[in-house]
């Protein structure tokens, strides 16, 4: 019984373990627009987050809050890959070679667990 008892003392912290869950987002950019309709990528936080970019031509994203970049080229499938650990809502810009767009290509809303 002390054998059985003991054996379920070191599965149960396993069992109630959360894993994270991972989200994919498949996105096109056409002459710098988000193409689809999908211009907010909702979340949750403590997932883990692809994005997976495809674009018309070389194009440079940034993602504000967690200050990631992506280069984009044609032909070519390019991932953001991070865990959203700030909640809020963050916008998703295109920079130009030097130059920032003001304009916002899409957002990205995380929530709270």
């Amino acid at each position: 019984m002390r054998r059985l008892l003991a054996a379920v003392m070191l599965v149960l912290p396993l069992a109630s373990t959360a894993t994270a869950a991972e989200r994919v987002f498949d996105l096109t950019i056409a002459h710098g627009e988000l193409t689809g309709g999908q211009n907010t990528i909702r979340v949750q936080q403590g997932d883990n987050v692809v994005l997976r970019w495809r674009t018309d031509r070389p194009t440079v994203l940034h993602l504000h809050g967690y200050e990631i970049e992506t280069q984009v080229v044609p032909g070519a499938v390019a991932e953001t890959r991070f865990e959203a650990r700030a909640t809020g809502r963050f916008p998703i810009h295109v920079h130009a070679g030097q130059a920032r767009s003001e304009a916002v290509l899409a957002y990205l809303e995380v929530y709270p667990e």
